[in-house]
């Protein structure tokens, strides 16, 4: 590839059209300059703790930690061992990190189209101020400028959350997490509002291999002797006080299938007992998981966290990369999913409550239209999360305003959330769904079924306000 300019075009992502184009632009303009709120992502708090922290070098930065990056590169036979990814068993990888980012650069190429590139270029002009396009031939003239801007305290993680112009950042925490760093950003007296998540699914899934474990350092941080389901539940209860005391405003679950069943309380106990013992069987497990989902819905009634609910995933579906470098390594993948049946006993039982929200988000986007908008548009506890994982993106994020919005209203939907790891990455793709969305309600304008006062609306909200009030913010 020769060397290229890097140009983002003003007008990147609108319609062709002249009409909706002309509206579109006038539209994002009115949110290109909003704060961001990013009520659900994975960026680690460790990075705001220390107001010295740096980055890095620019592989460890962008390339060894974004499954989104070497994904890509490892589809097209390209090692992870070659990108510096970590080994569990502590085995060879490449160490150097200008022979990682060239073979980087030499493939970016794969990257055309994709969000990912979207994402990757936008960093690189807007944080970085880079001239011109990663290629072979830029390769190491970049990695050696933003090396050089790394070191400078205008890129630590604090300067850049002030440069984005971001209001508030919720990372997701282990029940088990002791939020230290979440205590030393408070105790620091830095004005950035970082807020923990609740995740409990490393103390509610009897099959996760450190469960017993989990349950332990559960029963020490919450200084409950755990014997029984009902000091187990009192011992998961204390553990959300806490969170809450620290600032968070929501819980998050994950769950391979939404399936929902309340057990008897004499059940849930000898299932419970039974795991601590000599483990429950996997039909015992899958009926303790569809009970348990119900009890942290019934937890979110009492103390007010709003519950997200991400199922669909089949979690590291290459056994080979999973044995190898462990979870969260880019071979997660979609499933077809049932709501309506499944989510009965619990939407019976709760959805009919005003004061409590559950944001339900899938992988199966075929679902949109067919059970989760006529879900979210009936009951008042329901909310559809937005356009998730793999559906981040141009298309992804159409496709959901085009099935979601007639059945269940732009109002039964929460805004925008990144769900990143990659904290660079988060300024990048807010400014595509404010587009995205620009480009959406112009088009409504354009064709008379809304006015340019609604556009104007929307896009507030899309853009602010609904993530705002659906995470009571």
């Amino acid at each position: 590839m020769a060397r290229e300019k890097l140009i983002l075009h003003p007008d990147r992502f609108f319609d062709t059209s002249p009409k909706v184009n002309k509206i579109a632009k006038e539209l994002y303009a009115s949110v290109k300059n909003t704060p961001i709120l990013s009520p659900h992502g994975h960026v680690n708090p460790v990075i705001f703790s220390d107001p010295n922290y740096k980055f890095g070098n620019p592989a460890e930065l962008f390339i060894i930690p974004d499954h989104y990056l070497f994904r890509m590169l490892y589809s097209q036979g390209i090692p992870m061992e070659s990108l510096g990814v970590p080994r569990i068993d502590g085995g060879p990888v490449e160490t150097d990190p200008k022979k990682i980012w060239k073979t980087f650069a030499d493939n970016f190429y794969l990257y055309r189209g994709t969000p990912t590139g979207i994402w990757f270029e936008y960093g690189l002009k807007e944080v970085f101020n880079i001239k011109y396009r990663l290629c072979a031939e830029t390769a190491m003239g970049i990695y050696s400028e933003i090396d050089e801007k790394l070191k400078s305290p205008e890129f630590s993680p604090r300067a850049l959350y002030k440069k984005f112009n971001i209001e508030l950042l919720a990372t997701t925490d282990a029940a088990t997490d002791t939020l230290e760093h979440h205590k030393k950003i408070r105790d620091s007296g830095w004005n950035g509002r970082i807020i923990p998540t609740f995740r409990p699914d490393g103390v509610i899934d009897l099959s996760d291999k450190n469960w017993k474990n989990n349950i332990e350092v559960l029963a020490g941080f919450s200084k409950i002797t755990i014997t029984d389901y009902s000091s187990y539940i009192n011992a998961i209860k204390n553990r959300r006080q806490y969170f809450k005391a620290m600032g968070a405003t929501a819980a998050d679950i994950v769950a391979l299938y939404p399936v929902t069943e309340e057990l008897p309380q004499q059940e849930a106990d000898r299932i419970f007992k039974k795991a601590l013992s000599e483990g429950a069987s996997q039909e015992e497990t899958n009926r303790f998981t569809a009970h348990i989902i119900m009890e942290m819905v019934r937890l979110s009634v009492e103390d007010g966290l709003v519950m997200q609910f991400h199922v669909g995933c089949y979690r590291n579906h290459n056994r080979e990369v999973f044995e190898k470098f462990g979870p969260d390594k880019g071979c997660d993948m979609p499933l077809s999913i049932e709501f309506t049946k499944s989510l009965q006993p619990l939407l019976n039982k709760y959805g009919n409550n005003p004061g409590f929200s559950i944001i339900c988000f899938t992988l199966d986007e075929t679902n949109y239209s067919r059970e989760l908008a006529p879900l979210a548009g009936h009951y008042p506890a329901m909310k559809v999360g937005p356009a998730w994982w793999f559906h981040d993106s141009i298309n992804g994020m159409q496709r959901y305003r085009q099935q979601v919005i007639e059945t269940a209203g732009l109002y039964n939907t929460t805004g925008f959330v990144d769900d990143t790891r990659a904290f660079l990455s988060i300024p990048a793709r807010h400014d595509l769904s404010r587009r995205i969305d620009a480009n959406w309600i112009a088009g409504l304008v354009a064709k008379n079924i809304i006015t340019m006062n609604d556009g104007f609306e929307m896009i507030q909200d899309t853009a602010y306000r609904l993530a705002k009030k659906a995470y009571r913010l």
